[in-house]
């Protein structure tokens, strides 16, 4: 082929895969993405320039599509950016040697399984921000991957890397630009845009029906139609723990769930730390706290209802009791453990608890490798030490309405296979909780509702998504966004919401595909060195 200039196909690369994601609506662009570092590549430039042009390229996505940090942390948006730019250069300096030592008809296979083990990592170590997963480029159109239920996001990102790597091969076939074999590339991309799109057809069908089916069953049986109601009290992210602002803000929660709430009310839904103090709750006492006798007395007055509700709270050990995520108290033999919970209350106090265990990484964790930078990432409102956190996934249960709740603080909705532990610890439904605020009006929260649709999917659940500032919801086990509120407005919504006991695929097995990535590249490994030790024959 012509050689075009290395620059443009790094940043056409880069504007591409920008160009995809949501919420914008042309996500076919992601099926040719990739296509521009291929043609790089098929240039043969030296490694470390290949991987430089590369770099380029996913700075430029990264800048595009995550930009929005900014607008909470100037240094930490810059860092994040430059962090996953190197993280993601990995692939393809994988891709290069791969290529190298394999040769071109098997380098751009060995690509995806490179690319697939990054992804999986990214997902599953304490420096993750797997924002940019391909497989979440779909959360703007959930009619194309209800397949998910099976597959998870990384189903989503073998189809995209796949279609790439076919799309390019009929172009390197032909040699030249200018001679392309328009009826194999036309075939190629209705096969391989069209059939996922007919199977994600084809599976929606088919649940529904069974839906239907359930429904039909439960109004034979004359089962109560039971509805959740979720609150979007609308309270600045920077003035929340702001002392003496508490009751206000207590005040505005309580009145927006009265005015939603009615004798077939079961749930009611409040944000991330909708519940807080200046210096946090402590959790085990937190039913004789004085300033909440208002959320007390409303609970009592409404005994059928209980709350999933997030809290900023702690736990007070003695010395020798503490955890390993504890702090001590200077001066004292004290230590404690800071938390963002989520909480199901009733009259009585807490009936069940979870502690977030996926921490943004600087903001609310830093791995013990890079303590060093504590001082450092304090001054720009990060963290030394962070909250403590728990590795079970708790459902959030109440024997008496039936409700068994996946509860999912912020940033842990946008990790499909650690969400499905909750699944198979019981949950019939996937409770949302967030503050969404501090990215102020941007493309940020669009796109972490939206990634809320694949949850959806993957689970079959229903979601009861409570946003802060918003975009609070009600979404389908379709993916379907129910009640979509507006940004910067405080409102309270209800639907009746149906729960699902049997697991999908996705929720019994986990992330399949991946895990066979990775032992894709650990053969590729083996093999690598099998091949150096080889000798040659004399």
């Amino acid at each position: 082929m012509k050689k075009i200039h290395p620059l443009i196909l790094s940043l056409a690369s880069g504007i591409l895969l920008a160009a995809a994601w949501p919420p914008l609506p042309t996500t076919f662009l992601i099926f040719i993405a990739f296509i521009p570092l291929f043609m790089l590549a098929d240039q043969q430039p030296r490694k470390w320039a290949f991987v430089g042009w590369c770099a380029l390229s996913m700075m430029t996505w990264n800048a595009l599509t995550t930009w929005w940090i900014w607008n909470s942390t100037g240094p930490g948006s810059i860092a994040a950016i430059i962090v996953n730019t190197v993280l993601m250069s990995i692939p393809w300096l994988a891709f290069y040697w791969a290529d190298k030592r394999f040769g071109s008809r098997y380098g751009h296979w060995a690509f995806i399984a490179c690319w697939m083990t990054f992804e999986y990592v990214h997902l599953n170590w304490d420096l993750s921000w797997p924002w940019l997963t391909l497989g979440n480029v779909f959360a703007a159109q959930p009619s194309w991957i209800q397949w998910y239920e099976f597959t998870g996001t990384s189903g989503g990102s073998l189809w995209i890397l796949s279609l790439n790597v076919l799309l390019f091969k009929q172009l390197y076939r032909t040699g030249s630009l200018q001679i392309i074999n328009r009826r194999a590339i036309s075939i190629t991309l209705l096969a391989g845009i069209g059939l996922p799109i007919l199977i994600s057809v084809l599976v929606s069908t088919s649940s529904q029906k069974k839906d239907a089916r359930l429904a039909d069953d439960a109004r034979k049986h004359n089962e109560p139609l039971h509805n959740v109601v979720v609150v979007q009290p609308n309270i600045d992210p920077y003035k929340k723990f702001t002392a003496g602002t508490q009751d206000e803000q207590l005040a505005t929660l309580l009145q927006l769930s009265a005015s939603q709430i009615d004798s077939n009310t079961r749930l009611l839904v409040w944000p991330e730390t909708a519940i807080n103090l200046p210096n946090g709750i402590e959790e085990d006492s937190i039913r004789n706290n004085y300033l909440l006798k208002p959320l007390w007395d409303f609970l009592g007055k409404n005994p059928k209802l209980v709350l999933l509700s997030g809290l900023e709270g702690y736990k007070i050990y003695r010395s020798g009791e503490q955890s390993k995520y504890s702090r001590h108290i200077r001066d004292t033999e004290l230590w404690y453990d800071s938390y963002n919970s989520a909480m199901l209350l009733d009259s009585s106090g807490i009936l069940s608890r979870y502690h977030k265990s996926k921490l943004v990484p600087g903001v609310e964790l830093l791995p013990p490798f890079l303590n060093f930078l504590g001082p450092l990432l304090e001054q720009f409102g990060g963290t030394t030490g962070g909250y403590a956190r728990q590795e079970e996934r708790t459902v959030l249960r109440h024997v008496g309405n039936g409700y068994a709740i996946a509860p999912a603080i912020c940033y842990e909705s946008i990790y499909g296979d650690f969400m499905t532990g909750f699944m198979r610890n019981g949950a019939n439904i996937i409770g949302i909780i967030t503050n969404d605020g501090w990215w102020g009006n941007t493309s940020g929260h669009k796109q972490h509702l939206l990634y809320a649709r694949l949850r959806a999917i993957e689970n079959r659940r229903w979601i009861a998504r409570s946003a802060n500032t918003g975009i609070s919801a009600f979404i389908d086990p379709y993916g379907r966004i129910l009640q979509q509120q507006p940004w910067d407005k405080a409102i309270a919504i209800k639907e009746v919401v149906t729960l699902r006991r049997e697991m999908s695929f996705f929720s019994r097995t986990g992330d399949l595909i991946s895990k066979f990535m990775v032992a894709g590249v650990l053969v590729l490994i083996l093999m690598s060195l099998k091949k150096k030790r080889k000798k040659p024959a004399l």
